[in-house]
């Protein structure tokens, strides 16, 4: 009986993933009109904004979560507790809320946004803001992988690395980073994904102008409005990149895991 409900559970959820999914390919693809929308220069502009912005939100959540979530994994310090809430609430704020957030914070008339525009720069409704609402909803995701990566580490093994002379730059990339490295790919792919999928922030702070800020969900969301047969093709089109990505990544984690296990 305790396996039966444990196989009729899995099922279940299997279910309800899943069938969204098959729903979407099951409606879209009978309709034929793929390659006619793929060839739409709207759609080839989304692709091409969705991948510029995430590809630089990813490098920036490398560039400036690494040194964060190893900070956080090796050092205690008064107020961490707060520091660590404020890292991850990007992850459960509603995306009204963040969008209003970085309006009040980059906008015309925000906090950082109003000294900017005064010499000429504007970030809001600009692919700027696209990068800056992925990068708000996205890089947690990543921050949060990374530290329990670093956390995992035997610290025995940077010390013996000390021992023999190595620096500690050279210790981070030569002994901590490889054996971490499942991990933070991991984590990568999961802020990667976030940011592709990235919808209510986006609209609110970068608007929906084809070209400058639509990506692929805004343009989804576009289509539906007037079109479904288009809206159901750019949804196939994204599930599909987002598989090709995030399928072979976790392949690869999941090996590599094994390697250093």
């Amino acid at each position: 009986m305790g396996t039966a409900l444990l196989v009729a559970g899995a099922f279940v959820f299997t279910l309800v993933i899943a069938l969204p999914v098959l729903a979407i390919v099951a409606r879209a693809v009978p309709t034929g009109s793929l390659p006619q929308t793929l060839g739409r220069p709207i759609v080839l502009e989304a692709l091409r904004l969705s991948f510029l912005t995430t590809m630089l939100t990813l490098a920036l959540a490398l560039l400036f979560g690494t040194p964060l979530a190893y900070l956080l994994s090796r050092y205690r310090f008064r107020g961490q507790a707060l520091v660590d809430s404020l890292i991850e609430l990007p992850m459960v704020l509603p995306p009204a809320v963040a969008g209003i957030g970085l309006l009040m914070a980059f906008g015309r008339r925000g906090l950082v946004g109003e000294p900017l525009a005064s010499v000429g720069i504007a970030v809001g409704f600009t692919t700027a803001a696209v990068v800056l609402a992925q990068f708000f909803v996205a890089a947690p995701f990543y921050v949060r992988s990374a530290r329990v990566a670093f956390a995992s580490v035997d610290r025995e093994l940077e010390v013996v690395s000390h021992t023999l002379g190595v620096s500690d730059w050279a210790t981070f990339w030569r002994v901590t980073v490889p054996i971490a490295f499942p991990s933070l790919l991991g984590g990568a792919v999961m802020c990667w994904a976030r940011a592709l999928g990235e919808f209510g922030a986006t609209i609110m702070f970068a608007g929906s102008f084809p070209g400058r800020t639509q990506t692929m969900p805004l343009a989804i969301y576009a289509a539906l409005e007037s079109d479904l047969d288009a809206a159901l093709v750019l949804s196939v089109i994204l599930t599909v990149v987002s598989f090709a990505v995030l399928v072979p990544l976790r392949l690869f984690v999941g090996r590599a895991g094994r390697a250093y296990a």
